[in-house]
């Protein structure tokens, strides 16, 4: 059996499946902290709900790749890949308390295109700087 999870394709198809499942759980976090629900919007054409929303998965798919780049064994990568969401999370705070002048949900909830553009870059730049930093 030890053989088995050496194997290659074993390995690939293993951080496949937790990172799938980890974007999923990392998604729906965000959904609670967030006023809108992400996939309603998103089907109502809610472009720049689209943009932030692919700005998140981008990002903590990135993280991600760089945890299985850097780690040996699963639980290590997942570890990190938390560690790498938390850090992404906290960017979407910081950012939200950089902008006084309004409100970030609520102006992506209004499809304020530049501000969900804005939020994809901020989402796949951190994911750069935290996965470099893993």
């Amino acid at each position: 059996m030890k053989g088995f999870w050496e194997n290659e394709l074993v390995q690939i198809a293993a951080y496949y499946s937790v990172v799938v499942l980890c974007i999923i759980v990392f998604l729906t976090i965000f959904e609670l902290v967030t006023k809108y629900k992400n996939w309603e919007e998103i089907q109502n054409g809610n472009m720049a709900v689209a943009m932030a929303t692919g700005g998140k998965i981008f990002g903590i798919a990135n993280i991600f790749r760089f945890s299985i780049n850097q780690h040996d064994s699963l639980l290590e990568m997942m570890g990190s890949g938390l560690f790498g969401f938390i850090l992404l999370l906290l960017g979407y705070f910081i950012y939200e308390f950089m902008t006084p002048k309004f409100r970030i949900d609520e102006e992506i909830q209004k499809d304020n295109r530049a501000v969900g553009f804005i939020s994809l870059v901020i989402s796949v730049g951190l994911s750069f700087v935290i996965g470099a930093g893993i």
